[in-house]
């Protein structure tokens, strides 16, 4: 059975050395990868060309596959729009964050709620800036 947070925080407060911590939770760790190989491989699960990606995420042709081959590190927002432009749920955009090491959303931030829930609701990137103005907050851009 999978360990919570809250399990592993207190593990590791237990824990003398960070090899032993590493060693007893590491089934329950997550493993960061680069973006670039992740996303590459939701492309090729979702069956996705990367000029369609770069069409609906409304970001540069070329900085898109400079992120795509590791050249250059977005910002979160810039994840995001990637995340509508597959489109990816919003269990698998938070499981991308965090593998990939970004802050996943976080609902208690008013702005993350509004991005979540346009992702639980299957909105495209479009709608979802659009309430995010609505609500006067930045744009996913």
């Amino acid at each position: 059975m999978k360990k919570s947070t809250g399990e592993l925080l207190e593990l590791l407060k237990r824990t003398s050395a960070p090899s032993s911590f590493m060693k007893s939770a590491s089934e329950d760790l997550i493993r960061q990868i680069p973006l670039s190989k992740y996303l590459n491989q939701i492309l090729d699960s979702h069956s996705l060309q990367k000029s369609e990606l770069i069409r609906r995420s409304g970001l540069d042709r070329s900085y898109v596959y400079d992120i795509l081959s590791g050249k250059r590190e977005p910002s979160r927002d810039k994840v995001l729009a990637l995340c509508f432009a597959v489109p990816l749920s919003a269990d698998e955009t938070q499981r991308l964050l965090k593998t990939t090491g970004y802050a996943p959303l976080y609902v208690r931030l008013e702005r993350d709620s509004i991005i979540f829930f346009g992702l639980q609701h299957g909105l495209t990137l479009t709608d979802t800036n659009e309430l995010l103005y609505e609500m006067n907050y930045a744009l996913l851009e």
